[in-house]
């Protein structure tokens, strides 16, 4: 039986206190995007870093990523996190059926994976997005740089990186041909 009336716009939000209680039970499903600018040949000339700071005032880079919602697509999810990182204005080009390059998983416990996360257990699908449009950072996000790709592997941008992203902009980068 369906009920009548107007549906919760928000269905997937949960209270901070909520999340906080599924965080500890649960692996929760994320998208993460590496924004990239192309070349007119279609090859990877920018990689964007978000610029952000923690609760501790620390400055991190790192990349769009964030939540899917439950009732959510993966698409939309992309869309959604893309837009609220990199503004309205990016234009982000996602194919026909998104399908990520890798998949990473996140552990709470140092030493149980290569990606990191103390607040959660989360999987990740991980997408190289090419963006098109003018890029401003929006909500907790300070700035985002384009980097060259070689500049973007580099140790001093991937040490930058929180949870072990470093990793996944050379995975990446390797993923597009776009390493020496």
């Amino acid at each position: 039986m369906s009920s009548l009336g107007t549906p919760d716009p928000h269905p997937g939000w949960l209270s901070e206190e909520d999340l906080t209680h599924v965080r500890h039970r649960l692996p929760l499903l994320y998208v993460e995007a590496i924004p990239v600018r192309q070349a007119e040949d279609g090859t990877v000339s920018e990689v964007g870093m978000l610029l952000r700071a923690d609760a501790g005032g620390t400055f991190k880079r790192t990349i769009v990523s964030g939540r899917v919602l439950y009732a959510e697509t993966v698409r939309a999810a992309l869309l959604r996190h893309l837009e609220k990182d990199l503004g309205p204005m990016a234009f982000p080009r996602l194919p026909a059926c998104p399908t990520p390059f890798t998949v990473a998983e996140y552990f709470p416990l140092p030493g149980l994976g290569r990606f990191s996360d103390e607040r959660q257990h989360a999987v990740s699908l991980v997408f190289v997005v090419p963006v098109t449009g003018r890029c401003d950072p929006r909500q907790d996000a300070l700035e985002l740089t384009w980097l060259s790709p070689a500049e973007a592997v580099s140790a001093p941008v991937t040490d930058e990186l929180e949870g072990g992203r470093g990793a996944l902009i050379r995975m990446a980068m390797a993923h597009v041909g776009a390493l020496d």
